[in-house]
């Protein structure tokens, strides 16, 4: 086992003579245009989108993931379209609805026609960048079962990201290296060690993906105490008993009661359900918010890199999260589910010059699907026309565009897979959701956002709400087909096995 930083230096040391080779061979489809800025897309996992201070948080502080909204815009709607890691990172990178580039699962179960990976034809926006002559790079989370392409070099922790302390590396060229330190230190100091020996001849497009705040919850050393006086304060929904409400939400397996991630914490599995569920929430909330704060850290340390070599000025910074996450909402933990917690995550944007300090769109609902054209936009490179999300860059200017009214949601990780939530789909609009569990039994929820945002109360099946229910039914059949869901993908529904509370 070595030191992380003296590791990074092993790693791609070893990994040089492929990465030249793939340089020199490399071949551009039309010049990069002369403006094109670098591209840094830092993304963290399940980060819900209110975890954060600019959000207005008043726990969890993070100034320096703040300044990328204070210096640039921040987006309050921005939604997933599957609240699940690679289905999520797969349209992140594609620009595609996972029914279109057909990562619908984590890899689980016969459903997944690609076991969690990428297609070995499919276009992602770091293929384009690579092939208009961008250096391009990750380091950290890939979690995708392929193996990372469109990259000049890579080094990924192992599929869902491995263990907070000490993690193993795989290197581009295959080197296998286990480190020492805390997994998001290493994470900004070989990000640190890009930015230092990048090409200075062409710009950059750089992923920067952390594990936290990725279950099991463990924080660096130096945080092991924050927040340690600190109340966690109760979600409304805690108690929710889920009234008047599928059957689908009761078999679901993430209420916290029963998590047994901290007993041994000082959470004891003997204590009363009640007291167990109040228990479990504050060290849940506690440690979650600290390992965030390892994250704000190393966000600073290459924001600081950036503005000491010049670099700001010229780079596209993008602070966002893969899914979002329960934090006793309902009196559940995780996510996939269509709740809001769940499918809302942070989106901040910084470019200066470009985008104007203090920018806040409260209004327009954006994609992860749109984060691909969007940054191809920004660089100069046409946009693929397969692409199924829209480039929002006139907002980014402060401009007003036409734009969508609303989304089509899915999920399909069910049966085989964590936490028993079956198949659903549904549409969003800017007041109403309408949700879809689509196998037998079938069962729908419709929320009115607007009169009810902890959405506790289910208007599907009420006369007097029969015509907007009649509406979305419509909306949510027009956008399958308009994506191209014309028919549920995966094979036929099987035995139900899940059972949960």
């Amino acid at each position: 086992m070595i030191t992380r930083r003296d590791a990074v230096r092993v790693l791609l040391a070893s990994a040089g003579g492929i990465l030249t080779r793939r340089r020199a061979t490399a071949q551009t489809t039309r010049p990069i245009p002369r403006d094109s800025p670098n591209i840094l897309l830092i993304m963290t996992d399940d980060q819900r989108y209110d975890a954060l201070s600019i959000a207005g948080n008043k726990i969890l502080r993070t100034p320096n993931i703040d300044r990328i909204g204070a210096e640039g815009i921040r987006f309050t709607e921005f939604f997933v379209t599957n609240s699940l890691c690679a289905p999520s990172r797969a349209s992140f990178y594609t620009g595609l609805y996972s029914h279109v580039h057909g990562v619908l699962t984590n890899g689980s179960g016969e459903v997944n026609r690609n076991q969690g990976g990428l297609r070995p034809d499919q276009i992602t926006f770091m293929h384009l960048l690579q092939q208009a002559g961008y250096e391009t790079a990750l380091v950290g989370k890939w979690h995708l079962r392929s193996d990372p392409a469109g990259f000049d070099q890579w080094i990924i922790l192992p599929g869902g990201g491995g263990p907070y302390l000490d993690p193993p590396m795989t290197a581009s060229g295959g080197m296998k290296v286990k480190f020492r330190g805390y997994a998001d230190d290493i994470v900004g100091d070989q990000t640190l060690f890009f930015l230092q020996n990048r090409s200075k001849e062409r710009p950059f497009c750089l992923l920067m993906n952390f594990k936290a705040p990725h279950r099991n919850w463990i924080p660096a050393a130096r945080h092991a105490h924050a927040f340690e006086d600190v109340e966690i304060p109760i979600p409304r929904t805690f108690e929710d008993k889920f009234e008047g409400r599928p059957e689908a939400l009761r078999k679901t397996d993430m209420a916290i009661a029963d998590m047994p991630d901290f007993k041994d914490r000082g959470v004891p599995e003997t204590l009363p359900r009640d007291e167990r569920k109040r228990r479990n929430l504050q060290e849940l909330v506690r440690n979650y918010y600290r390992t965030l704060l390892s994250v704000d850290e190393n966000v600073g340390a290459v924001l600081d890199f950036l503005d000491k070599n010049d670099l700001a000025k010229n780079t596209l910074v993008i602070f966002t999260s893969d899914n979002g996450f329960f934090l006793g909402e309902h009196g559940l933990f995780d996510k996939r589910l269509m709740y809001e917690p769940s499918i809302r995550v942070p989106l901040l944007m910084r470019q200066p010059g470009k985008i104007a300090a203090g920018s806040v769109n409260k209004s327009e609902m954006v994609l992860n699907i749109d984060i691909a054209p969007t940054i191809l936009e920004a660089a100069g490179i046409p946009i693929a026309p397969a692409m199924q999300g829209r480039s929002f860059v006139p907002m980014l200017e402060g401009k007003s565009i036409p734009w969508r009214d609303a989304f089509l949601y899915e999920y399909y990780e069910f049966p085989d897979a964590d936490h028993c939530v079956r198949k659903n789909r549904g549409v969003r609009t800017a007041r109403w959701k309408l949700i879809h569990f689509w196998e037998q039994p079938q069962e729908w929820e419709l929320y009115d956002l607007r009169d009810d945002p902890d959405e506790i109360r289910n208007l599907a099946g009420r006369r007097d709400h029969a015509a907007i229910m009649t509406e979305l039914r419509s909306r949510l059949d027009a956008l399958r087909h308009q994506t191209g869901d014309a028919d549920p993908p995966g094979p036929p529904p099987v035995a139900l096995q899940c059972h949960g509370r």
